[in-house]
């Protein structure tokens, strides 16, 4: 473990099966996933203390399939209960400032198997379990530091930390963000693109409870999203323009309070922000290869994407199943975990869904986000042929809840 920030030299071996840079939910459900079914060795290196992650107060949308990969590592059980069933999805689409917001899309909150397609789930909670769960399987963590360099050297990758320790691996794992370095210093070059959007993010406290409702409110500067959390509280993601949205960050809690009270309606009484404020902004970021030899690429670090369909996280966790699914059943055939051929089933395996995923939501995201009168009766229209088409409805739940494609095991929530 660590010691003022530094790497305790006594706790630590100089070769790892694998190290993965990126200590958040990403990498430590894949150290995890491999700990838990072979005998790998495993380094988790993350530049934040343990502790500053647990006090994360945000919450994210973790689907169906997720929360099946999760039960199957054995954390679901002990985030549930901080966790929020969406129940139900409402779809609105509206200027600012209409009077009336119609409804024009439901989804019911159930797959086909009867769960709740999605939950919302605190961050801190979900990384905190994860991390005492990697901790319990035997994996290796390091926290307060950082991979600040690597090298391919034939059978393994020579690895420099921030802390001057020099480790060897046979793979080398990159879950450090969409803004990864490591990805940089690989060469891999991405596909980008800037919306000019920022996402705002807080969380506020209503006076009716929700009933486990989420909303999205389609607004000419971008979607407007209510996710329930438990309690009468509710997490927003609030997209505007990068200018707007810098100027709505800057304001004092009453002009603030004012401008979310005409974006979230009356509908569950009076609204109070509750959490911290916090601004990113918006784009698509594809890596053009997920792998070369003896690294590869997951979540953030490998795809960046619009929020507006709330799959980001959900995209890491099926890396995640995919990469640690190759890494298994590879070690169990006797194969070099970071040899390219292995690693190109993982790459082959995820990137036709990731691209298709980041330019569907390219897509959306440029279709509603827009003041376009003609764009809008368009998309209404579409919205409402959805309504009435039920099957189509249900498939979409199905691909929102993560239950559709090629689905890795764990996914399915079956053991590797």
């Amino acid at each position: 473990m660590t010691k003022g920030g530094k790497m305790d030299q006594t706790d630590i071996q100089s070769r790892y099966d694998l190290v993965i840079a990126g200590g958040g939910y990403v990498g430590l459900s894949l150290a995890l996933a491999i700990k838990q079914a072979s005998d790998l060795s495993i380094l988790v290196v993350e530049p934040q203390p343990a502790e500053k992650m647990r006090r994360d107060e945000r919450a994210s949308a973790i689907a169906s399939g997720a929360t099946k990969m999760l039960g199957q590592l054995g954390v679901w059980e002990a985030i549930l209960p901080h966790a929020e069933p969406i129940q139900d999805m409402v779809v609105t689409d509206s200027k600012l400032h209409d009077i009336v917001r119609p409804v024009l899309l439901t989804f019911e909150g159930n797959t086909d198997e009867g769960v709740p397609f999605a939950h919302m789930v605190p961050n801190g909670v979900m990384v905190g379990a994860l991390y005492d769960a990697a901790k319990a399987a035997g994996v290796d963590l390091v926290e307060q530091d950082t991979v600040l360099d690597f090298v391919e050297e034939g059978p393994s990758v020579e690895v420099t930390l921030g802390s001057g320790r020099n480790l060897r691996a046979g793979l080398l794992v990159a879950a450090d963000g969409v803004r990864s370095r490591l990805r940089d210093l690989a060469g891999i070059p991405v596909v980008r693109f800037d919306y000019d959007q920022m996402g705002i993010v807080t969380t506020v406290e209503h006076e009716r409870p929700h009933e486990g409702r989420a909303v999205e409110h389609f607004l000419p500067s971008g979607p407007f999203a209510i996710l329930p959390l438990k309690g009468n509280h509710s997490s927003l993601v609030w997209n505007e323009r990068t200018d707007d949205a810098k100027r709505l960050l800057k304001m004092d809690d009453f002009t603030f309070s004012l401008e979310l009270e005409r974006r979230f309606g009356k509908q569950l009484g009076a609204v109070t922000e509750k959490g911290p404020r916090k601004g990113f902004p918006l784009g698509m970021v594809l890596a053009r290869s997920f792998v070369s030899p003896r690294f590869a690429l997951i979540g953030d670090a490998a795809h960046g994407i619009h929020p507006i369909a709330g799959q980001g996280l959900n995209l890491g966790f099926k890396d995640v199943a995919a990469l640690a699914e190759v890494i298994v059943e590879a070690a169990r055939l006797g194969q070099d975990i970071g040899a390219l051929d292995v690693l190109e089933r993982y790459q082959t395996w995820r990137r036709f869904d990731v691209v298709q995923m980041g330019m569907t939501c390219d897509i959306l995201n440029r279709l509603f986000s827009n003041k376009s009168d003609i764009l809008r009766h368009v998309r209404d229209l579409g919205l409402g042929i959805v309504e009435r088409l039920p099957g189509l409805k249900r498939m979409f739940i199905e691909e929102a809840a993560g239950n559709s494609g090629d689905i890795p095991r764990l996914l399915r929530g079956e053991g590797l």
